[in-house]
């Protein structure tokens, strides 16, 4: 889906997490919107597989007769995330805690987590997460560890190595038995427009989702075993000069834009390898 991040009356409730996005180093990512040809999405999963050269796993495939070659390099690159040195994961002890800090009303400990348990903002968070940039295409209720290391390291400032979730998640859908999943159209195009000449096919395009209205109202529905109680977000981000219009690059976290929570947030362990 393509997020919308728009103010609005209705969704005044959710404006600091739509800023708090907007100037996010994902902004990029969550609202690029090329015109997408089904087709051609198509015949790339349907040619793609997986290759290793010079000790870097690619994957490469045939469209329009041409051939394309996606990496985690080239992810990062067509998509303008920073995040080489990224964290891909936290460990299990940093994740259990930062969640219930984010006010995740929870006591089980399995690694499958709930967006129904947190408050409004939070949720939008995930959902925005899940839907835009994670390969799920089911369970829209629940995430695991590397959605949850994600959404941790957003709220705390740390960079995330979004460009290897993305591309691990096409990898895995070349392992499937059956037909593969037609994954990550947006990112796909855009990968496509970027290396190689495309005609326009006749009356072959695909019309993106994006988020609506309706998305807002149903952030703002109490799950049926959560309490109700608000987790406050961030302090209002740090936008660009006066009068630019244009959001500043994203900023670690400092006493005007740390998340305002009821604790400190701990120091984040990485796992072991």
């Amino acid at each position: 889906m393509v997020a919308c991040l728009e103010r609005t009356e209705e969704n005044a409730e959710f404006h600091q997490i739509v800023d708090f996005l907007t100037t996010s180093s994902i902004h990029y990512a969550l609202t690029v919107s090329p015109t997408i040809y089904a087709s051609y999405i198509e015949q790339f999963w349907n040619t793609a597989n997986s290759q290793t050269v010079n000790d870097v796993k690619q994957i490469h495939a045939t469209v329009d007769g041409k051939t394309v070659v996606i990496s985690e390099s080239s992810v990062r690159s067509d998509l303008h995330f920073n995040d080489e040195d990224g964290i891909t994961c936290l460990t299990n002890t940093a994740i259990f805690e930062n969640l219930a800090l984010m006010g995740y009303e929870s006591d089980s400990d399995k690694l499958t987590f709930q967006k129904a348990l947190f408050s409004p903002q939070w949720k939008y968070l995930i959902h925005t997460i899940l839907h835009c940039l994670s390969s799920k295409s089911t369970s829209w209720n629940e995430f695991s560890t590397n959605i949850a290391s994600a959404v941790i390291c957003l709220a705390t400032g740390q960079k995330f190595n979004f460009s290897k979730l993305i591309f691990d998640g096409m990898l895995r859908n070349l392992d499937t038995n059956t037909k593969k999943f037609l994954m990550y159209p947006r990112f796909l195009q855009l990968f496509l427009n970027n290396q190689i000449s495309l005609t326009e096919p006749f009356n072959d395009t695909y019309e993106t989702p994006k988020h609506t209205k309706k998305v807002f109202t149903n952030m703002k529905r109490k799950g049926k075993d959560f309490s109700g109680r608000v987790s406050l977000l961030f302090a209002p981000p740090v936008v660009g000069g006066e009068g630019s219009g244009q959001p500043s690059e994203p900023q670690p976290p400092s006493s005007t834009t740390q998340p305002i929570i009821e604790e400190q947030i701990p120091i984040i362990e990485l796992s072991s390898p």
